[in-house]
Parts: structure tokens; sequence; C-alpha cells
């Protein structure tokens, strides 16, 4: 029998008040309280009852170790307790890793309205141009974004995807002659995002004659952060491409406009990555099917607007009915 086991055992028998009444609570037989008892006082080497035919009571030794097995027994029932809740109630602290832009313009409002509707998970959201090592870091769920995903032991959930688009200031284009096509890209100054699986010096279309487009003239900028290119294309300094929720707000103020409005380069998904699948804790379940069912939505959303922004009928984007981001 196991020290917990040995403990639960003498509890047992003290407040039952006797070997007998203690077998029965227990199912097993008077004898094998008896040498439970017996181990567990010579693995101590102390005694902790006072017995006899008709009596038995606790040793002074036996009163403190009752009192000390009687509070560990209850903080393991109670971890017990909370370990198997874990697995129907979401709460405790969810550890939430992300890429800064994806992070902050959608993830960070999907958690608050996530915690809405499970106020008893406290999320702790990490937000780097980088994929973590979830499990050495201790991450509950890592949202990845990119094209396809490495070999791993991880658990991946596909939410959807999002694009990039095109884009130059109003200023940069009434210099240069606006690009019809993507030939015409190479007599501008194209500023590149630097992303983790992106390959450098090309921007990859999709369903167009030309797929790939390379660089052919210098890049003046590379930047692995979207919003800091997008401030260097509000200042003119070349054409680049942004992801549809930092262009948005350019958009809007007409501080950007579209450039090949037709084209959008290819997809990245989007990936919520998890340790395993078996004894998933509810806080993490629930979390991956809130991501699930409410990000297409709300990338949706936002591709709507910026069809109805640059002036561009849907029908010119995407077949009907159909989305991007949920293809």
């Amino acid at each position: 029998m196991d020290t917990l086991e040995s403990m639960r055992m003498f509890v047992r028998v003290v407040e039952a008040g006797s070997f007998t009444k203690a077998a029965g609570l227990a199912s097993v037989t008077t004898p094998q309280v008896s040498r439970a008892i017996t181990e567990l006082e010579s693995r101590l080497h102390t005694r902790l009852l006072h017995r006899t035919t008709r009596h038995m009571s606790l040793t002074e030794a036996g009163e403190r170790y009752l009192q000390h097995c009687e509070e560990i027994l209850a903080h393991v029932d109670l971890a017990e307790a909370e370990a198997l809740g874990a697995g129907a109630q979401p709460s405790g602290k969810l550890r939430i890793h992300a890429t800064t832009g994806f992070g902050q313009h959608h993830l960070a409002p999907l958690v608050a309205r996530y915690n809405k509707r499970f106020p008893d998970v406290l999320v702790d959201l990490v937000l780097a141009q980088r994929v973590p090592d979830i499990i050495e870091e201790g991450f509950d769920v890592a949202v990845v974004v990119a094209r396809e995903l490495a070999d791993s032991a991880l658990v991946s959930q596909r939410i959807g995807s999002l694009y990039t688009i095109l884009c130059a200031s109003p200023a940069y284009l009434a210099k240069h002659q606006t690009p019809l096509n993507v030939t015409d890209l190479n007599q501008h100054t194209c500023l590149q995002l630097v992303l983790p699986d992106g390959p450098m010096g090309q921007w990859h279309f999709e369903g167009v004659d030309e797929p790939v487009f390379r660089h052919l003239r210098p890049t003046p900028l590379t930047v692995n952060v979207a919003e800091a290119l997008a401030a260097s294309i509000r200042e003119g300094m070349g054409i680049g491409p942004l992801p549809l929720s930092v262009a948005l707000p350019a958009f809007r103020d007409g501080s950007l406009v579209r450039v090949l409005p037709s084209h959008r380069l290819r997809a990245n998904n989007i990936y919520a990555l998890y340790a395993s699948r078996r004894y998933l804790d509810a806080k993490i379940k629930t979390f991956v099917e809130f991501l699930r069912e409410h990000a297409p939505l709300a990338l949706a959303e936002e591709e709507r607007e910026m069809v109805e922004l640059c002036q561009c009928s849907s029908s010119e984007l995407i077949e009907p009915g159909e989305s991007w981001y949920t293809r």
C-alpha cells in the first residue's frame, strides 16, 4: 500500500473507532487494515495507536500525524477535484502566444469577447514575431499565421486564412504611373514585408497570369512589422504589401489606396496549436472552438468593408458565395 493509501486507511481507522468498522468502510478484511497500520508504523518507526482487544486510542505522535494526514489528504482531494473540473468548466490561467499583427488587430478583440463568455478564465496574451516552443515556454495555445506548418507533435486546428494587398499613398501614385499589371511593378519602388516563412524579394499572387513577381530593383526597405511598413508607405516611400486589417484604417482616412485591386497575394493560413488532444483542458478546448467560430466572421466583415472602401465589386475579388478567409 502506498503512502497516501496508508494515510487514508489510518484516518479511516481513527474516524471509525475500530479496525473492523474501518475494514467494512473500505471493503477490505480486518487483517488487511491491521497489516496496513502495522506497516505504516514500521515505516515511520513510531507507534500511532494504542490498541487492545477492547479499546483503541491515539498516541501523542499519532495525534500529530493524524492532523498532518488530514491536511495533506484535503489538499490531494482538492487538487484532484480541480483537475477533474478542468475538463468540464473553463477556469484558471490561459497562456496564449500570437504573432504581433494578428494578435493586436484580431485576437485581442476576440479574447475580450471570449472573456465575457467565460469570466473564470484569466488570459495571459503574449505577442511576438516568432513561433514559440509552447511546451518549453509554458503556453497553452499558440496562434500562428503561416502558409504551412512545420512537422511537429503539436495538434493544429485551422482557424481560417488571411491575405495581404498592395498599397501606396496617393502622393506616390501622383508622381509615378499607376501600375496596371504585375509586370508594371518593375518600374516602381517596392517595399518588403518580411514574414517568417515568406520568400525574400518575391511576391506570390493568386489567380493571375503572372503568379510570381521578383523584385528586380533594389528594395529600399524591409521590415518585419506591418504597422511600420504602413507608416513608410503613407510617407510615399513606395508600394508595399499590407494585411487587410492594417490597411483598412488608412483606406478610411484616404492616406492609402489599393494598388492592382483585382490582385491579391497568396493567402496565409491561421492555425491554433496546442500540445495534445488527450484530456484537453476545458479552457483550451473552448478557446479554440471560439476562434473557429468567430474569427472567420470577423475577417469576412473586414473583407466586406474593404470592398466598399475601395469601391470595388466583390465579384472582382472572389467567386460568388466564397470567402478567401474560409475556403
